[in-house]
């Protein structure tokens, strides 16, 4: 009777297996436009109740703003620069102002630890969160636009570049906003920031910029959301010059890259402290 060891037998548990078998199998990394898509829908519904009473602020801001200017401005390119202005502040208090807002206390309170445990890339997390907090905003921009048209007897008829200015100077405005909120030490100065940059949309935008100091119309052009304002307020014109309009709206496109790409690092940067 021959005795044979028991870690040879095939179906002993003590059987020896390959060192590959033994490797546990790790999952497909999350891609990112998946990974964006669930993000934003998450963002989306968790923001919509809490969001939309904001909204109804920024859009009753700016339509405040517009009968404010009504009685000081003339018309012609004044009425076009209020009303383009007015529009794209509403962008700029949901994507800016409330974006530094909403990651400055996300980052104060660890929330971003959630996010860096989940399989999902840095830049998902900012797209997708910039994408619905910039989702908010195109109601209260078509409202302040048709308002302002009828306000300041404007033509109507270009309003469809809307839907350009909307998403390209959202995302701009969207990229600053995350990256003030993630850079910033505290949520106070994250607020503070999203003030700042904000009341600066409304100075800066509103106002005619014919009427403004040389360093003021620099410091305008420094302005992501400037660009958005010009590229809409020239479509009120009887002959829009679509080359302008097409480079305002490049620039917003460029800036919404650098922007977000910068608001992606600091993301990074803040998971990992």
């Amino acid at each position: 009777m021959s005795v044979v060891p028991a870690d040879v037998l095939p179906g002993s548990a003590l059987a020896v297996e390959e060192p590959a078998a033994c490797a546990a199998e790790l999952g497909p990394r999350a891609r990112l436009w998946p990974s964006l898509a669930a993000v934003y829908r998450a963002q989306l519904s968790r923001a919509r109740v809490a969001r939309i009473p904001l909204l109804f602020v920024a859009t009753f801001q700016s339509v405040g703003i517009m009968i404010l200017m009504r009685g000081v401005v003339d018309d012609g390119a004044e009425a076009q620069a209020v009303v383009a202005g007015s529009s794209v502040l509403v962008v700029a208090f949901v994507a800016l102002n409330l974006l530094a807002q909403y990651f400055g206390q996300l980052r104060a309170s660890g929330g971003l630890d959630h996010y860096a445990t989940l399989p999902v890339p840095p830049a998902a997390v900012v797209l997708g969160a910039a994408g619905a907090y910039a989702s908010f905003t195109v109601p209260g921009t078509v409202v302040t636009a048709l308002f302002g048209c009828v306000l300041f007897g404007l033509p109507m008829a270009h309003l469809w570049v809307l839907m350009a200015v909307i998403p390209l100077a959202g995302a701009a405005l969207a990229g600053l906003g995350a990256a003030l909120g993630l850079l910033a030490p505290r949520p106070e100065l994250a607020t503070l920031l999203g003030q700042l940059g904000m009341s600066a949309a409304l100075l800066l935008g509103v106002l005619p910029a014919d009427r403004m100091p040389e360093v003021v119309r620099f410091t305008r052009d420094l302005l992501p959301s400037t660009y958005g304002v010009e590229a809409f307020a020239r479509t009120f014109g009887p002959h829009p010059d679509w080359a302008f309009v097409l480079g305002d709206l490049a620039v917003c496109a460029v800036v919404g890259v650098v922007s977000l790409a910068v608001a992606t690092w600091a993301y990074r940067r803040a998971a990992v402290r």
